[in-house]
């Protein structure tokens, strides 16, 4: 199959669906997965057309170092780098510098951990991570990535909600009225949430049971977004009056 000039397609920013990537380069269409941030000028690691692991954000660019720094008992940690693309210090400021740049190596701020043959892979961000009574760990965005596979929601927000010295796992879901009006026309709003909430409980089934979403948030309303489409997840909690760390 021909795609013209096209060599092969470069996915950053935000994670890939494992089903996209793999849906494209079935059709012949070369799609590779990168990971970087500006502090590191701005590639730490990527996939190439020989090493692919779906998932994944491939292997350290050359002359990069990646370890896991502070790994839980799923080994996963901070990913941290090392190399001649990192950043020297935040521009006059020495405070911020010193909390993400530690003897040599950039704490990147997102947990992941690396496989036995060496690829890398993203579990979440450290500061969006939601932490239970019982000290287990949740990753919102793992979540988050499951529940946005239902028809029926548009977007949606994994949070911890504050009851007592504990949170339960709740999801804010703005859900898709063009999905509503073509494939459920006769269910009402309470009938929607629901559908939502039915299928919300099955997708809780690919999961331990901590990890188990308890409380639903239905809303019409978009999420106040950034310019590259990612919800701001501390401006939503701040609407809903849940304090944040």
């Amino acid at each position: 199959m021909s795609f013209g000039g096209l060599r092969f397609v470069i996915s950053g920013a935000a994670s890939l669906d494992k089903k996209v990537e793999k849906g494209l380069n079935d059709l012949g269409i070369l799609t590779v997965q990168g990971y970087g941030l500006t502090e590191a000028s701005p590639v730490l690691c990527a996939e190439n057309y020989k090493y692919r692991r779906y998932g994944s954000i491939g292997f350290p660019m050359k002359n990069v170092q990646i370890r896991i720094a502070d790994k839980n008992q799923d080994e996963i940690g901070e990913i941290v780098a090392k190399g001649p693309n990192i950043m020297m210090g935040y521009y006059q400021d020495p405070e911020s510098t010193k909390k993400v740049l530690k003897d040599g190596w950039l704490y990147t701020g997102d947990y992941g951990y690396i496989d036995d043959a060496g690829f890398v892979y993203i579990t979440g961000r450290k500061k969006n991570i939601i932490v239970l009574k019982n000290g287990k760990k949740i990753f919102p965005e793992e979540i988050e990535e499951h529940i946005n596979k239902i028809d029926l929601v548009q977007d949606c927000l994994v949070f911890g909600l504050p009851k007592k010295d504990d949170v339960v796992l709740s999801v804010k879901v703005k859900y898709d009225q063009e999905v509503a009006k073509e494939k459920y026309p006769n269910l009402n709003q309470d009938e929607l949430r629901d559908l939502v909430w039915n299928k919300i409980k099955e997708t809780n089934k690919l999961f331990p049971k901590y990890k188990y979403v308890k409380n639903l948030i239905m809303s019409d309303e978009e999420f106040a977004k950034t310019t590259t489409n990612k919800i701001k997840r501390f401006e939503e909690l701040k609407k809903m009056n849940i304090e944040t760390k």
